[in-house]
């Protein structure tokens, strides 16, 4: 166990007020809307994502998100 922690009465000195540098609730939320959908995918493609994800230390299930968003950015539907 490790040593137990004995406080005091003593001043701790001198103290200031820092700004706050947290962004506001609504910075942190996601911009866009999503929806939950069920896919079925190769088996290959998956690895493929899987492997490059790992590389990068991201996210498979991201960087397909992201790759639909983009060809749907260029791509509109007319």
């Amino acid at each position: 166990m490790k040593k137990k922690i004995r406080y005091t009465d003593e001043p701790i000195g001198e103290l200031r007020r820092i700004k706050d540098f947290l962004p506001p609730p609504e910075e942190l939320a996601f911009k866009d809307a999503s929806i939950k959908v069920t896919i079925a995918l190769s088996r290959s493609s998956v690895e493929f994502f899987k492997k490059a994800a790992d590389k990068y230390h991201g996210s498979y299930q991201q960087m397909i998100r992201k790759l639909i968003d983009a060809y749907a950015a260029n791509h509109p539907a007319g």
